[in-house]
């Protein structure tokens, strides 16, 4: 739960954010005529696979209240591969305990954007700001982990 200031006391409540997050995908040339798909539809299918686990899967101190996908797919050329790409965008409303409980959305590829719908004001002392710049350090470390071992694999 935040600190929030309500008059002179201080109380504490759930926060409400809405997070954008951009799904990857991108298509390599095909050597055949036939086969393969099309970016969008690969964007799309991503999505949705993900859509699916943030629905099923519990996040220990999130709570997802809306998930929109009517967000428009679309294509770029990424410049380092030089391949087409897809990113299928959903936004995501969702309550939390803490702001250290939303970090694991932030510190995702796919995050794009966040904005807080409430509350206003936020009270933060000094050891709620180091709980929380700990768990960023904790999800860097475990995000850096798993790009090196993505990579290692391959």
């Amino acid at each position: 739960m935040v600190k929030v200031l309500a008059g002179d006391d201080l109380i504490t409540r759930r926060l409400r954010a809405k997070v954008r997050l951009d799904y990857k995908s991108e298509t390599k040339p095909n050597k055949f005529l036939f086969g393969g798909k099309n970016v969008e539809d690969a964007a799309e299918e991503v999505r949705e696979q993900k859509v699916s686990l943030l629905r099923n899967v519990p996040i220990q101190g999130i709570g997802i209240e809306d998930i929109d996908m009517s967000v428009e797919i679309y294509v770029v050329k990424d410049d380092m591969s030089g391949h087409t790409v897809a990113y299928a965008p959903v936004l995501i409303t969702v309550s939390a305990d803490s702001i250290e409980d939303l970090s694991r959305f932030i510190i995702a590829d796919e995050f794009r954007k966040i904005e807080i719908l409430e509350p206003e004001q936020i009270f933060y002392d000094r050891q709620d700001l180091e709980r929380f710049l700990f768990k960023i350090s904790q999800e860097m470390r475990q995000y850096i982990g798993q790009i090196e071992r993505r990579y290692t694999q391959k």
